[in-house]
């Protein structure tokens, strides 16, 4: 709901925000390098704080283009938790606080 709201008032085409859905899976490319590194940049890319913190500046100054990352980036996160994707843990990528990926 809070994706939603938000990005009706902002003057982005609905392609921006099905083109940029899956950009915050790139934090998983740290994974190439090692696990705890794979891990950092993930959570950090799926961080619900993250999220609201991009958006509430980009409101407070009136940057559309910083309210469409908190947006894009909170639609993303709560989309991989309902899925069961929780964030990562340095043991590897399939270990999330929500519990182990494939079991």
């Amino acid at each position: 709901m809070f994706g939603h709201f938000t990005f009706y008032f902002l003057d982005f085409s609905w392609w921006w925000f099905i083109g940029l859905f899956f950009a915050p899976d790139t934090g998983a490319i740290g994974y190439v390098f090692n696990a705890k590194i794979g891990a950092f940049l993930y959570n950090l890319f799926h961080h619900q704080g993250l999220t609201i913190l991009f958006w509430g500046i980009g409101f407070y100054l009136h940057l559309q283009v910083l309210q469409l990352i908190g947006v894009i980036l909170f639609f993303h996160s709560a989309f991989d938790r309902i899925l069961g994707y929780g964030l990562k843990y340095e043991k590897g990528f399939k270990f999330t606080h929500l519990g182990e990926i494939g079991k």
